[in-house]
């Protein structure tokens, strides 16, 4: 049976897949488009079952807020590669998941698979979105905000996001403290969060390292006193000097705008991940020679 440039034509604008997979999976149904379809989503979820071991450490973060609500989701999308991270389809891809989470509030990633993007599964759209691009893509975090007072936000491009939790002050002192947690990277809000478990830890280093001072034990418990005041306010927002402003601390200007940071969340592409370290010129060639 001759395949029409017509039914080609309605199979990818159906499946967003290339051509000539589109006339491959045509000629292979006899040109019956609903089996076409569901052939190629078949074979879109095994190319996607065969990329999902491959490392996805580029993406973008995505931020959506329900004002009314007085809500906010920050959501981390992962690909393969930045040349990926910047294409549309992505990028559309990213922000509805970012919709679905604030709409739908997910307890985990999990459970992100009974949330539905575009009338279809969240999974069942990733695959087919794999099965398009061709690299590995998935969600690994997201956090959800239910503000105390309001909502502030910073995105640094698309690889930095924070929310912050803000009471008091005004929308630019909002962003001011999400641009300082985007910029500072602090990992609490203040002292009182820091674990037991991590403070004693960095106090047994600092011993340590004050041990060959040749000093009395007083005075080296002092110095001791002295770097851990100095590494509590380095961890914390409150304690650390305000970027816009290094001569008062965070909480100083807090304080100076009757504010209160009530929580925060900063996210960033790919921290953690171990990346593959790939030789671009080994790759080309290996290439070359299985040819």
């Amino acid at each position: 049976m001759a395949i029409t440039a017509a039914q080609v034509k309605e199979l990818r604008e159906r499946t967003g897949a290339g051509m000539m997979e589109c006339k491959k999976a045509l000629t292979e149904t006899n040109g019956d488009m609903e089996a076409a379809i569901e052939h190629m989503r078949k074979t879109g979820l095994a190319k996607a079952d065969k990329k999902a071991d491959r490392v996805a450490a580029e993406g973008r973060i995505e931020i959506a807020f329900d004002a009314a609500a007085g809500k906010a989701a920050i959501v981390e999308v992962n690909c393969e590669t930045d040349f990926v991270s910047g294409g549309d389809d992505f990028t559309s891809f990213a922000g509805k998941v970012a919709a679905a989470v604030l709409a739908s509030e997910p307890a985990d990633v999990s459970a992100l698979d009974a949330v539905s993007i575009d009338g279809k599964s969240f999974d069942e759209t990733r695959r087919v979105l794999i099965a398009k691009i061709g690299e590995n893509i998935g969600v690994r975090r997201f956090a959800i905000v239910k503000a105390k007072g309001s909502i502030g936000s910073y995105l640094h491009g698309t690889r930095i996001g924070v929310i912050v939790d803000i009471e008091g002050g005004d929308a630019d002192l909002a962003r001011d403290i999400a641009m300082h947690v985007a910029a500072s990277k602090p990992q609490f809000l203040n002292a009182d969060e820091v674990p037991a478990e991590i403070m004693a830890k960095e106090k047994e280093i600092l011993i340590a390292q004050a041990a060959g001072s040749g000093k009395p034990a007083d005075i080296i418990e002092k110095m001791v006193e002295g770097r851990l005041r100095k590494h509590l306010a380095e961890v914390t927002l409150l304690g650390q000097p305000f970027v816009k402003d290094p001569d008062q601390t965070v909480e100083k200007l807090l304080k100076s705008r009757g504010a209160k940071v009530h929580g925060f969340v900063r996210f960033e592409v790919g921290e953690g991940i171990e990346k593959k370290e790939e030789n671009f010129a080994e790759e080309v060639m290996a290439q070359a020679k299985g040819r």
